[in-house]
């Protein structure tokens, strides 16, 4: 019998449920190509959209079920019109991070054709790539204690940058495992001339990379690393930075590769893994059919990669494959990239680059 992959399918808000459509139907054309495995898709409702119909975005029963998936493919969540009454909005993505202890955010880098992006002498032939990935702590840092309750009637308030050595130690490692498999360089990218939180991050990564001595290392300050991204980002490999700092860094690198809809994300632990484009609801242009659906369709291949089966490892390549030659035609750009073709265009021409 063929091992049989049960994948939680969250659509969300937005155009979460347009780009995951495209995704489920690259997944199940793929599907038809591997001897060796199958999928099976269970759609559940989370988001700002399950809020107003429930009162909860991501109802207790709703999680357990989601536990029980292999793997969970979501598509965006949040709208800006549906807020706690604290005023901050529903973000029941970083709920899933935290109570499933996905601490690890892989945030994958690449340009695919020179047209994309913003800087000049990047892609095409002769051509600096921009191949990279960011690697965010996604359970600590400034994040720690936003759903901490504050008393009320003061004239200030804070937030904690928490930084605990089981964090950083098993978020570096997890970096330097990946550094290994790629060009075997990773860099820390924080703020210890200023923050002692910061500094305790280094100490814990210095630690960790003398138990890889054959992976180059460097340490770049979050505001140095803003500006390198810019001028140099074909000198990165593998980079490893706190909560808050890899999540501004994950929006500037995809602006430099054709922005949000270009950039895929895993967030993972030791038992479960959420795959989800990095950008958020956009609902300015849901059900215009218009939204890039790259991200979402680069997610499902990090999934098959992280399920780490035969024949769903051949999987993610055909994928990322199949995107590639899709994308090596400039004329197949959506409308976030300059182009007219749509969304389900852009599905049907990567499952097409498949057949």
């Amino acid at each position: 019998m063929l091992p049989l992959f049960k994948v939680a399918i969250l659509g969300g808000d937005g155009i979460g449920p347009e780009v995951i459509a495209e995704g489920v139907k690259v997944l199940r054309a793929v599907e038809t190509l591997l001897s060796g495995a199958r999928f099976e898709l269970v759609e559940h409702s989370v988001g700002a959209g399950e809020f107003l119909r429930s009162g909860d975005p991501l109802p207790p029963a709703t999680l357990e079920r989601i536990r029980e998936a292999d793997a969970i493919l979501l598509g965006a969540m949040g709208l800006p019109s549906v807020r706690w009454p604290s005023g901050v909005e529903m973000t029941p993505q970083i709920d899933i991070r935290e109570q499933l202890d996905l601490f690890n955010g892989v945030r994958p880098i690449r340009l695919f054709h020179e047209t994309h992006s913003p800087l000049k002498g990047y892609g095409g032939a002769g051509g600096h790539p921009i191949d990279f990935v960011i690697i965010r702590e996604n359970c600590e840092g400034l994040f720690s204690e936003r759903r901490t309750p504050r008393p009320s009637g003061r004239d200030f308030e804070t937030d904690t940058m928490k930084i605990t050595r089981r964090g950083a130690e098993r978020v570096c490692r997890a970096a330097f495992q990946l550094a290994l498999k790629r060009r075997q360089h990773c860099t820390l990218v924080d703020k210890a001339n200023v923050l002692p939180s910061m500094a305790f991050f280094r100490k814990i990564f210095d630690e960790i990379a003398r138990e890889y001595p054959t992976v180059t290392t460097d340490r770049v300050y979050v505001d140095a690393m803003a500006l390198f991204l810019v001028q140099r980002p074909e000198s990165f490999d593998v980079m490893v930075t706190e909560n808050m700092f890899g999540d501004i860094l994950s929006d500037l690198a995809a602006g430099i590769i054709g922005g949000m809809g270009m950039a895929p994300s895993a967030d993972v632990g030791e038992t479960y893994g959420v795959f989800q484009p990095s950008h958020g609801t956009a609902p300015t242009i849901a059900g215009k059919g218009i939204a890039n659906p790259i991200a979402t369709i680069l997610s499902v291949a990090m999934m098959l990669e992280w399920l780490d089966d035969p024949e769903t490892l051949r999987g993610a390549r055909l994928i990322r494959d199949a995107v590639a030659r899709v994308l090596a035609n400039p004329d197949h750009c959506t409308a976030d990239l300059g182009g007219k073709t749509s969304t389900t265009q852009m599905g049907d021409l990567i499952c097409q680059a498949l057949a």
